[in-house]
């Protein structure tokens, strides 16, 4: 699929993913990944900025954690990031209803109604 394809939904994917429970970077990469069945791939270099404008917007916060020797950021949904997530969804199920109309419609095209 498209990197441009993801443009404009990437927060609510990234929200998406962390409703769960807290993640580091790689596991978020790999949960969009594995989520999509592999149609979806998100660069590191797109996914970082993305989070970190996410918890500057106070809609996920992230604290270091440690695994053996290796430290990592992890990150989780605020109170307002479940919130933002949740309009992201309704929001989405509008569009895929509408864009479905136009792409699918129930009558067929000349066919009076």
């Amino acid at each position: 699929m498209r990197q441009d394809a993801v443009r404009g939904h990437l927060d609510g994917l990234l929200l998406a993913v962390l409703e769960p429970g807290p993640l580091h970077g790689y596991a978020i990469i790999t949960a969009v990944q594995q989520r999509s069945g592999g149609a979806l791939e998100l660069r590191t270099g797109t996914i970082y900025p993305a989070l970190n404008r996410l918890e500057r917007v106070g809609l996920l916060r992230s604290s270091w954690q440690s695994t053996g020797e290796r430290r990592r950021r992890c990150y989780e949904l605020t109170d307002a990031g479940r919130r933002t997530l949740a309009h992201e969804r309704s929001a989405w199920q509008e569009f895929t209803t509408a864009i479905g109309s136009v792409l699918n419609p129930v009558t067929p095209p000349g066919a009076a109604t």
